[in-house]
């Protein structure tokens, strides 16, 4: 069986960053997915599933309801390993054309105040699993060691 392009990338020296994962066609328009990779894989602890799971719902709750990515925001979950996060955008982009939203995204997630959207019974299928104190940490971390001080090796798969 063909080894899928998400695994043929080397975890070992994968730094914290925004990556290009892959680009796909759907019918004449380009859709990008990025790797918004938080931690280094097998190097630092993963983040525990309530703060991936509360940085998920305020995530794309910031996405869906801002005035210019709404409409091309397709997806933003967390990946399976715990390390980051799957966002795609419409559109043939490049990491440097979302660095902008990126801050925004975790400037929102990280001074986040109030009851955290879609957090209840009727509105998830795991509304219990949330730590907003925790998520915020977690964002304002990748968001000023990472997100202000961006190099190429956060930007390009080495």
């Amino acid at each position: 069986m063909k080894k899928i392009e998400s695994f043929q990338v080397n975890h070992l020296n994968l730094k914290r960053g925004i990556y290009v994962s892959r680009k796909d066609s759907v019918g004449e328009d380009t859709v990008t997915t990025f790797d918004i990779r938080m931690k280094e894989p097998n190097r630092e602890p993963v983040i525990n599933t309530a703060e991936m799971h509360t940085i998920e719902h305020l995530g794309a709750t910031f996405l869906r309801n801002h005035p210019v990515y709404d409409s091309l925001t397709v997806y933003f979950g967390p990946m399976g390993c715990r390390t980051g996060f799957y966002v795609i955008f419409k559109g043939d982009l490049k990491s440097e054309d979302i660095v902008d939203i990126m801050r925004e995204m975790f400037t929102f997630i990280m001074n986040y105040e109030g009851e955290v959207p879609g957090a209840d019974a009727g509105s998830c299928g795991n509304y219990l699993d949330m730590n907003l104190s925790m998520a915020k940490y977690e964002a304002a971390k990748f968001h000023n060691e990472v997100l202000l001080n961006l190099k190429e090796e956060n930007l390009r798969y080495q």
